[in-house]
């Protein structure tokens, strides 16, 4: 696993200082993970913590480690594959990055549920409602939630499933909701949240930032379409048995060149996607008019496979999509670039950065570490902080936000003008 070394000063953001404060580190121990995340972001008492922990600290003693340093702040945010940051990054699991609130206009509030086990459609609607009872109109929300409803086997908690009820439950408060799915490791072991009152499993957190705040997002692809337009003939939740009326592990591995029967969704997982464009389908290629779903396992004996999400359905229209490394760094260059130009400036606050674990190069083969090239490219002056998710959640295509896969959404927050 890649590791990145970790600087132990405090970092200078000149537009935003005493406003938002960065951490990183990175130590097995959790008292001194902690340590290096406060002198980097030098003399400071936040009235809220977000904080993003690799995935082999306990969370108790993290926890407990946190409150030590800082007294009993309330802390939000939870497991994480690894943490991206100007001094460092890495997902060995031994990763801590925070972000320090101290000023209470740029305060969040709070709102969770912990209902996910029990259905996630209802506890996103909980959520919602009670995010449409604080949030003024275009608020800037983000959502944290516990992706691994289990580990073995593998099962999620499905991010579209949360966001169906979500939308449900705000009604027609618009809001810019952004975030993703927290995940202790890239093998989807386990998760869990840091919801202000404790460590919980199953559940999700929705901080409303206030009215003054604006958040705007960047999504970064690299996927490109292998294959015609086939139809989805039969599929039952998340679980495609048949593309064109073939069987859907078949038409996949034939059009990829693997072998037949051989695979059980490892060897999918990290080439191809089923991707559903969105809009006119015969406009020219754009990356951005896709929403890609990645393969989480595939069963030989019924020839289907199962994606991460179970928002298709029978008579949708998806082509295979292949993963593509160049596609991926040339998207995230151009994302970066885009920030840049159109989103920082002296009202911006925060850089929040949620990137797909598969994307990183241990996951993904890729010979340049994606993250690294946002951290390098995007404005020194910004704040900056990311974590390798689940699932990322962002606005798309001038709809509502939507659950995405192998994507990296930069979330900028700004004040409002």
């Amino acid at each position: 696993m890649l590791e990145s070394p970790t600087m132990a000063h405090p970092a200078k953001h000149s537009q935003a200082e005493g406003l938002v404060r960065i951490g990183y580190g990175r130590h097995a121990d959790p008292h001194m993970a902690v340590r290096q995340c406060a002198a980097a972001m030098g003399s400071v008492a936040p009235g809220l913590l977000l904080a993003f922990c690799g995935g082999r600290h306990a969370p108790a003693a993290m926890q407990a480690a946190l409150h030590q340093e800082f007294g009993n702040v309330p802390i939000f945010g939870g497991s994480a594959a690894g943490a991206i940051a100007r001094d460092g990054f890495g997902y060995g699991g031994f990763e801590l990055g925070l972000i320090a609130f101290d000023d209470p206009s740029l305060m969040p509030q709070a709102v969770t549920t912990r209902g996910l086990l029990a259905d996630a459609r209802a506890a996103g609607a909980e959520l919602g409602q009670a995010v449409a009872a604080v949030a003024a109109k275009d608020a800037a929300v983000l959502l944290l939630f516990d992706s691994v409803a289990s580990g073995s086997p593998p099962r999620l908690h499905h991010a579209s499933r949360i966001l169906e009820g979500f939308h449900i439950g705000l009604g027609d408060k618009p809001v810019c909701l952004f975030g993703g799915g927290l995940l202790t490791d890239m093998n989807l072991s386990d998760g869990w949240v840091f919801d202000g009152a404790g460590i919980a499993k199953h559940a999700a957190v929705a901080l409303v930032f206030p009215p003054g705040i604006v958040a705007e997002t960047v999504i970064m692809h690299g996927c490109r379409p292998v294959s015609a337009f086939m139809e989805i003939t039969r599929i039952q939740g998340a679980e495609v048995y048949e593309l064109d009326g073939r069987p859907a592990l078949e038409v996949i591995e034939t059009m990829l060149g693997l072998p037949l029967g051989g695979s059980r969704g490892q060897e999918l997982s990290l080439v191809a996607t089923l991707g559903q464009k969105q809009g006119d389908p015969f406009a020219p290629h754009d990356e951005n008019a896709y929403v890609n779903r990645l393969i989480l396992r595939a069963n030989p004996a019924t020839g289907s496979v199962t994606l991460f999400e179970p928002d298709f359905a029978q008579g949708d229209r998806v082509q295979i999509m292949s993963r593509d490394n160049r596609l991926m760094l040339d998207s995230v260059e151009r994302g970066t670039a885009d920030a840049n130009r159109r989103l920082i400036g002296p009202d911006s606050l925060l850089g929040l950065y949620i990137d797909c674990a598969g994307r990183a190069s241990a996951r993904s083969g890729s010979p340049v570490e994606e993250a690294e090239v946002v951290r390098n490219g995007l404005d020194r002056d910004l704040p900056f902080l990311g974590f390798y998710s689940g699932v990322e959640v962002a606005p798309f295509a001038h709809q509502p936000s939507r659950s995405l896969d192998w994507t990296g959404v930069l979330a900028v927050l700004r004040r409002r003008s």
